[in-house]
């Protein structure tokens, strides 16, 4: 089994209940396990479009004994049930509003670049606050398998000072 790391973010509709909708939908994933999840963090929008409609993020750990290319595109399934618009070619699709976003982030000490959609360890991971947070809570040793940077170092190293803070849910929300 790979040892598998997840990050969701959602930020329109019910964002709490896109969340778990999608761990609900992860957790029957065939060939795969819901090991861990984060905290769930509120956050600021990466990039200039919809700066006021703030991320729900959190991170996931998944056993899976699903290839990479399989589970990116189960993963994509989760997306589309739950109405993600994939908008391509349009500027504002990159980084613009959505129901969910699921991203695969690290798949073992895997390096896949496979296509534009499957790259692994996700090429933006040791960029972004509203990753790590998550991640760390839950991965916090866990070696980044290009920069040899744990995932505790790297957030102590970001630039990124967008704000990422606690998002109050009771224990068992999903």
């Amino acid at each position: 089994m790979a040892r598998v790391f997840l990050s969701l973010g959602s930020n329109l509709g019910d964002r709490v209940a896109n969340l778990r909708l999608a761990l609900q939908k992860l957790q029957a994933l065939g060939a795969s396990t819901l090991v861990s999840a984060s905290a769930v963090y509120e956050t600021e929008p990466w990039g200039e479009a919809n700066r006021e409609q703030r991320f729900l993020n959190l991170a996931v750990e998944i056993e899976t004994t699903l290839l990479p290319a399989r589970l990116l595109q189960l993963l994509h399934q989760i997306e589309d049930d739950l109405g993600r618009s994939r908008r391509t070619g349009q500027p504002s699709s990159r980084y613009g509003p959505r129901t969910i976003d699921i991203d695969i982030l690290l798949f073992g000490s895997q390096v896949i670049s496979a296509s534009d959609a499957l790259q692994v360890p996700h090429l933006s991971l040791h960029e972004r606050r509203f990753v790590l947070t998550p991640l760390a809570e839950i991965a916090p040793d866990v070696e980044h398998p290009v920069l040899y940077r744990s995932i505790r170092e790297l957030l102590n190293e970001v630039e990124d000072r967008r704000e990422v803070v606690p998002y109050d849910l009771p224990p068992r929300w999903f």
